[in-house]
Parts: structure tokens; sequence; C-alpha cells
């Protein structure tokens, strides 16, 4: 906010003043559920690839990027339609100052997406030899190096993990928010991926083997269980601070965020973890892609009410 501007010295007087009411709405709900999509798929993906052979999952060679790359840039898209000033943004680039989250994050999210985006050009050269366009300058870079894929694969994997957990950094040097804290956060970001990734996976595996999907299911199994405990160990066992309690209050005391969250925990954790303990003995096509779904509608809704409820709060 700015209160006035002394032009003899161009400088500018601001008011530091806190904004009431929820700042962080729906965007960054939309991001953060988009981001742990996007890298989950690379991550769970990688676990697959070392677990069964390139036969058993058809498409997951080009559906594996494919899916990372829309999600990613959804990620992006909102986190600069969030910016007040989106234009400021190429300064990240230009003057990055490496101490900030934000500056770090950025430019590993936009490496990951440029590694992203070959794996997804090779990934589909090889799997549509027949692809239209002939001419293309991508499509035929892409079959000329079709062993670039298994050699950036592995640095994919590595980018993947911190730029899922970085947000969790930036929620935790938020100033008295006392909810989002770091440890705990960077383990729900991580346990979002898993849950996240394996879902969208499970959606796109209809010709895969049984064995294969088996192992999604064990993936969202152990990523519903552990995710549940966290948000339940967060629900019930708060008692690190005042401000914390407080802020939990708005969930204890019933209301329309009492109401989403434990919507968002049976649909999203509950349902699904033990739709896929079942699916693990007796492989059914149909109620692992229902699990998926609701594991995916889940995660929003429990994503939505930890990131709203801490904004509620009066900082005075």
């Amino acid at each position: 906010m700015v209160e006035s501007t002394i032009h003899a010295t161009q400088a500018v007087v601001t008011l530091d003043v806190p904004l009431p009411g929820i700042i962080w709405g729906w965007m960054i709900t939309l991001n953060m559920w988009a981001k742990s999509i996007g890298t989950g798929v690379i991550l769970v993906g990688a676990f697959l690839v070392y677990r069964h052979k390139k036969e058993e999952m058809p498409n997951l060679r080009w559906m594996m990027p494919l899916l990372a790359f829309v999600f990613l840039n959804i990620f992006l898209l909102f986190t600069l339609t969030d910016l007040h000033q989106p234009y400021r943004m190429v300064n990240i680039f230009l003057h990055p100052h490496w101490t900030s989250a934000i500056t770090v994050g950025a430019w590993m999210a936009s490496l990951f997406l440029l590694l992203i985006t070959i794996m997804l050009v090779i990934g589909i050269a090889d799997a549509f030899p027949g692809i239209p366009f002939k001419g293309c300058v991508l499509t035929k870079m892409g079959r000329a190096n079709s062993g670039l894929y298994e050699k950036i694969f592995p640095f994919v994997v590595f980018l993947a993990i911190p730029v899922t957990l970085y947000t969790a950094i930036i929620m935790a040097e938020s100033s008295a928010r006392e909810l989002w804290q770091a440890p705990a956060e960077v383990m729900q970001m991580m346990w979002a991926a898993f849950m996240a990734g394996s879902s969208a996976l499970i959606l796109t595996s209809g010709k895969w083997s049984k064995e294969a999907r088996s192992d999604l299911a064990l993936v969202l199994a152990i990523a519903t269980f552990f995710s549940f405990i966290m948000y339940m160990g967060e629900y019930f066992f708060s008692f690190k601070s005042a401000e914390a309690e407080a802020t939990l209050a708005f969930v204890h005391s019933g209301g329309p965020y009492n109401v989403e969250f434990w919507f968002g925990m049976v649909l999203g954790f509950i349902i699904p973890f033990f739709i896929a303990i079942g699916n693990m003995k007796s492989d059914n096509k149909t109620l692992l892609r229902v699990a998926a779904i609701l594991a995916l509608v889940g995660l929003y809704m429990a994503k939505d009410v930890w990131l709203k409820i801490p904004q509620l709060l009066n900082l005075s």
C-alpha cells in the first residue's frame, strides 16, 4: 500500500499493515494441487520404471512427461496470475537473489519443466513414429536422441523432490502462521505428491499389467495412510502454540471448514486407502480409478482448508 511519494528523493513511503481476510485463496490451492500431480507422476513413475519392464506399462514413457508438463504449466500459470505485478517475475531470472526460496524454486521449476519438455518430445516421437508432422524439428530431434531420455530422467527425478517441497519452505516463512511449520509441511507436500502422482497414473493405466497396477495401489495406500496420520496429528495434538490451537478452532468448532475438512479426509484418504488395499489382492480397474478420483478431490479439499484457516486468525 503506497502512502506517499517524496518527489525530491523519489522515495516511496509505505505502510506495513496486515491485510484482512483470505489473501491466498483457491488459486494457491490449485497451484499446490497441480504441482503435486506434476511432480508426483515423476516420482511414482521412477519407482515403476525401477520395478517393471517397459512392456508392462506401454504408455508410461510419454504419458508420464505429458501429465507432468500439463500440470506443471497449470502450477506456473496460477503462480504468475496470483502475483500483483507478474512482470516482476522477470527479475527472478535477470536479478536473482539466491537467499530467496522463491528465486531458487522458480529456477528449479523452470529447469524441471525444460527437461520434462525434452522427455515429452522424445517419448511422443518414439511412441508414435507415424506422427503426421514429419517436418517438425522437435520430432526429428526426439527420434534422433531417444537415448537422451534415459540420461536426463535421473536429473528430472532429482529435481522433482525440491520442486514439490519448496512451497512448504515459503509457507513456513510466512510470519504469524504457526500452523504452517516447515517439518510438517515438507512431509505433507511429499506425501501429497505420491498420493496425487499415483492417482493420476492410475487413471491412465488401463493397459498396464496387473503387477504394475498393484504397485500403484500400494503407493496410493501408503500415501493416503501417512497423509491422514499427519493431518490427524495436527488436528488433535496441535499444542506447539496458542496460535495454532486458535487457528484449528475454525475447524473444531464446526461450520463450513469443519465440513470441508472431514469430507476431504473421508473422500480423499479413508475411502481410497481401503479401496487400494483391497485392490492389491483382487485387480479391479474401475474401483481403483474411483479411488484415484476420490483421492484427487479429497486432496484438493484438505489443502484448501489447511491453506485458508490460518489466514482467518487476526494478527493483532
